[in-house]
């Protein structure tokens, strides 16, 4: 059964999280040069992969035992948030563009790109994190992915104009206060525990 409640907390942490990754900007300049839902259909596919290896990560760590998985995930979710609160202001990277305008061929460059530019990155690992935390596989692997992929959608339809209205470093901000808060709980729970 699918817990409403950790899909929710999920969902929060991954989306603001992803907000200012490369990868939204990556979409949004894949999303200017080709059609919106085939970009989509490949950048979905790669998040759907990503979270499927995340929450299998994570679901092996609910093995440990808890006291020593909550201090785990309390360092990595500190480490996130020291990274996301020491990150400085990416440009755009540049992104080759695919031979013709096909389906295939566009949700493929943007299938790959996400495949590679994700791989190990922050949300992934978090998403592996809140797997063993709530050793609840379905209800974090459907936060994180639908997470992805709104924050997918977004950067491809319309990220130019949610960046104008919400500075980047206020969500920054705000993914880094969470998962300080996740930290210090994981942290809190593994010397009471």
């Amino acid at each position: 059964m699918i817990s409403f409640t950790v899909t929710a907390v999920v969902f929060g942490v991954v989306f603001l999280a992803e907000l200012p990754d490369k990868t939204a900007l990556a979409g949004l300049v894949l999303g200017t040069r080709y059609r919106a839902s085939y970009v989509f259909a490949g950048v979905a596919a790669a998040f759907a992969l990503h979270v499927a290896l995340a929450v299998a990560a994570g679901s092996v760590l609910t093995l440990l035992p808890q006291q020593l998985v909550h201090a785990l995930t309390g360092v990595l979710f500190l480490g996130g948030a020291a990274v996301l609160l020491m990150k400085k202001d990416e440009g755009e990277e540049e992104i080759r563009r695919p031979e013709d305008q096909s389906f295939w061929k566009v949700a493929g460059a943007g299938f790959m790109l996400i495949l590679v530019a994700e791989f190990g990155d922050l949300t992934q690992i978090m998403t592996a994190n809140l797997a063993a935390r709530y050793d609840d596989p379905l209800s974090v692997g459907l936060g994180a992915v639908l997470a992805l992929w709104v924050v997918a959608g977004l950067g491809i339809v319309g990220g130019k104009a949610l960046m104008k209205r919400v500075p980047l470093r206020l969500i920054t901000k705000v993914a880094a206060l969470l998962m300080l808060a996740l930290g210090l709980w994981s942290l809190w729970e593994a010397v009471t525990g």
